[in-house]
């Protein structure tokens, strides 16, 4: 029989005021908070930043942490930002959360990096919220798209430009272009949602989200992003954990996890088909009934991206979404 150590309540709380991150946040993360300490123009500051600061102690205590008090402290920060991040989602029907996943090597210079950018603006300006993993690559696109909502195409084509000097995190001025793009387009009429994990902390969390519910535990993070995606998830070009993300979903529309299905666009007819062939594994799933209730998108077309969610915004099925109560208590809607 396995014994487990008693917490002592003392020790518990001077451990919890020790831990360098915030146990019992009063709300979610900004881009200023988790970078607060970094000097633009000296990138060697990135390491002196809140967000830094808590990845070098999470690494230093273990992914997988043995002490009980690092275990405790680290479940409690993510309860507390996980309902803050509830109450942020009750503000929207569920059927307007959109979910873009892809990858983080994915650079500012490439093609899909502006697709990403436009369908995001588009959706967001129609009223949805768009989450993310909050990383570089698709996820600061998606971001990025957000924070353009309401501005001109000239806009767009201005931030694009400025961040094509540094492409990628392993760039000089990464997060400087990103700030500075970020304080040229603030934005206060519209927003997004990021939900990063320290697991990945090697990744800059991007500065575009107005609103980030960084965690720790990044199978919590993984479910978040999903489930909350009631409006449907986009697909772009990524590996490994963009694939994770794609069959989790599958699982969750095919058993109806949630009581609906919410459709499954992905952006990238080559890519989803011959380099990474997940689409075509699911739609032949989809065809013999292995898998079911699947709404399945193969495009090229970001005007068809939009409006495949934009259809489904305007069903029936997601009406009914928006009244089921126990969708709404999922999400902490009374």
């Amino acid at each position: 029989m396995i014994s487990h150590p008693r917490l002592d309540t003392d020790r518990l709380y001077q451990f919890l005021d020790y831990v360098p991150y915030d146990v019992t946040s009063g709300g979610l993360y900004t881009p200023e908070t988790l970078y607060a300490g970094y000097d633009l123009c000296r990138p060697e500051s990135f390491h002196d930043t809140y967000d830094q600061i808590v990845y070098r102690y999470y690494l230093e205590t273990g992914k997988i942490p043995s002490n009980p008090y690092e275990a405790l402290a680290r479940s409690l920060h993510d309860h507390f930002i996980t309902m803050a991040l509830y109450e942020l989602l009750a503000c929207y029907e569920p059927c307007r959360i959109v979910g873009v996943m892809g990858g983080s090597a994915m650079s500012r210079t490439d093609a899909a990096y502006r697709q990403i950018v436009e369908i995001a603006k588009r959706l967001t300006e129609d009223g949805s919220l768009m989450v993310n993993g909050g990383g570089p690559g698709a996820m600061e696109a998606c971001c990025l798209g957000g924070r353009l909502a309401g501005r001109h195409e000239a806009e767009v084509d201005d931030a694009l430009m400025r961040l094509k000097s540094a492409p990628t995190p392993h760039d000089a001025g990464y997060i400087d272009r990103a700030f500075e793009v970020a304080d040229i387009y603030r934005q206060e009429d519209y927003e997004t949602l990021s939900i990063p994990t320290w697991f990945y902390g090697h990744e800059p969390t991007t500065p575009f989200a107005t609103h980030i519910a960084k965690l720790f535990t990044n199978s919590v993070r993984e479910d978040q992003l999903l489930t909350v995606s009631f409006g449907g998830v986009i697909y772009t070009p990524g590996s490994a954990g963009t694939m994770q993300e794609i069959f989790q979903e599958a699982v969750q529309n095919h058993y109806l996890t949630y009581g609906i299905a919410s459709p499954m666009v992905f952006v990238g007819r080559k890519f989803w088909t011959e380099d990474m062939p997940a689409f075509s594994m699911l739609d032949q799933l989809s065809a013999s009934g292995r898998y079911k209730h699947l709404q399945l998108t193969l495009t090229d077309d970001i005007d068809e991206a939009v409006e495949v969610i934009q259809r489904f915004q305007k069903s029936g099925e997601a009406q009914r979404m928006n009244r089921e109560s126990g969708i709404k208590s999922t999400m902490g809607v009374k």
